[in-house]
């Protein structure tokens, strides 16, 4: 690891992102402020989102709504899991 940067999220140096990892201001922000072991947190975050949600990130709305979730988890303390969720037993 040749570079670090001080992740907001993780609250240490670790690796960061290659570039931004998402458009606009936003994308921007996380760049240079989330590590990449940040981002893949978030990475698992969403996919849950999405699957307990049945979101669609075709859908205009959906991709709203997982920026703001997005914007949550990394700048705002984290991000709720959807309502009723159960995590996986560890044994499936």
């Amino acid at each position: 690891m040749s570079a670090t940067i001080f992740c907001i999220y993780l609250q240490r140096d670790a690796e960061p992102l290659p570039r931004p990892p998402w458009p606009g201001e936003l994308g921007q922000r996380i760049f240079q402020q989330v590590s990449k072991p940040a981002w893949q947190e978030w990475l698992a975050h969403q996919t849950m989102l999405i699957n307990e949600n049945r979101l669609s990130p075709l859908e205009p709305e959906h991709r709203l709504f997982l920026e703001r979730e997005m914007e949550k988890f990394f700048f705002h303390g984290g991000a709720e899991k959807p309502e009723g969720y159960q995590p996986p037993k560890a044994d499936e």
